[in-house]
């Protein structure tokens, strides 16, 4: 396995930046990893074309619903890989991952409460992939597929296995500068 390139913004400033990852790339078989994980990287509209062709087919929320259990789940791997491998704690993975999901392209995450003992969190969503990639206005929430991305990163922080995230206003309908999304502990689980 060779080395591809190692981007030059270093990790950790509040500012975004480039991921200061290395990128290795199989001779053999072309697969890059990042961090012992396999990556893929595809153009922004071949992603969304794609989701927003099976939305139009099944609708928003049964798209959501087939989605989540595998969106929560790769999220929850994902922290609990990056925790070991950067031996993280629970509020440095759940940061560490939110910056991540910035810095791949598929919007501005920040942070604004964390609570990890109680399963809480509050993030802002700026510039998000679904909203900036529509040229066309939703004036409806188009960002679901982000909600069980932070409540599977959360159940991994929290240790608990029954959080809920949902968005509660989205820069789509109009009317907001972000989307929002908030994240707590699932009472009816």
């Amino acid at each position: 396995m060779r080395i591809g390139w190692r981007c030059c913004t270093p990790y950790g400033g509040p500012e975004v930046g480039k991921p200061a990852v290395d990128i290795q790339v199989d001779d053999a078989t072309g697969r890059w990893f990042v961090d012992g994980l396999p990556m893929i990287l595809v153009p922004q509209h071949f992603f969304l074309n794609n989701h927003f062709a099976v939305e139009a087919e099944l609708g928003a929320e049964r798209l959501a619903r087939i989605l989540a259990p595998a969106g929560r789940r790769s999220a929850y791997t994902w922290c609990e890989h990056e925790a070991d491998e950067h031996d993280f704690s629970a509020e440095q993975v759940f940061q560490h991952y939110m910056r991540r999901l910035s810095q791949r392209g598929w919007g501005q995450f920040e942070v604004i409460e964390l609570d990890s003992g109680k399963g809480c969190a509050t993030v802002h969503v700026r510039h998000s992939v679904f909203v900036t990639g529509r040229p066309e206005k939703a004036r409806r929430k188009v960002c679901s597929m982000f909600a069980p991305w932070i409540a599977g990163s959360l159940e991994f922080v929290a240790q608990r296995h029954s959080i809920k995230a949902w968005e509660v206003h989205c820069a789509a309908e109009g009317e907001h500068a972000h989307c929002l999304f908030m994240a707590a502990p699932d009472e009816s689980a």
